[in-house]
């Protein structure tokens, strides 16, 4: 199932040019990775048009005050940073339209996309169109996100990207005007 840029705009009218951008690597994206009903379409173009502001920012924001969280501490273990303040949490801040966190997401999806770990020396790869939305597309299909579509469990789509319920009105705004532009 193929979207078009017209409807990717309906779908998020925010992305504005960056829709062109990123209508083909969405296209791509999706086929590779079985992404292929309306429902399954639907969930992920909601999710990622959430987790990026609607295509318009593919890293992260914050200063390093902010990403800080990610430099030490439980969280910064837990996503495979150093336990030192060395920069790895701006060098492995949220990429790509799920925004990949973290260096042990990062070789993980660098194995996953690349056969290798350029990932970890080429952090920015992710903010180019088509990584950023393979990006997306891996972390869909290693986390199982097809299977909660077909059954209709968006919430817990949402809880295995999010790791809570944050933005969840502005989630499902996305998937019921998917589900509409896709129908």
């Amino acid at each position: 199932m193929q979207i078009t840029e017209e409807q990717l705009l309906q779908i998020m009218p925010k992305a504005g040019a960056r829709a062109a951008e990123f209508v083909a690597p969405l296209n791509s994206t999706m086929a590779y990775y079985g992404i292929n009903t309306p429902q399954r379409v639907g969930a992920f173009l909601a999710q990622v048009g959430h987790e990026s502001g609607q295509l318009r920012y593919v890293r992260e924001l914050g200063g390093d005050a902010y990403l800080s969280k990610y430099d030490t501490g439980a969280l910064a273990k837990r996503l495979g940073n150093t336990p030192e303040a060395d920069g790895d949490g701006q060098m492995y801040r949220g990429r790509g339209l799920i925004q990949i966190t973290g260096r042990s997401n990062y070789l993980a999806c660098s194995l996953a996309l690349f056969r290798d770990d350029r990932l970890l020396n080429q952090p920015q790869l992710l903010e180019q169109p088509i990584w950023a939305a393979m990006s997306a597309g891996w972390y869909w299909s290693t986390h199982r996100l097809n299977e909660l579509a077909d059954a209709g469990d968006f919430e817990a789509i949402t809880r295995r990207i999010n790791g809570g319920l944050n933005g969840q009105d502005d989630r499902l705004a996305l998937y019921d005007q998917s589900l509409k532009v896709l129908a």
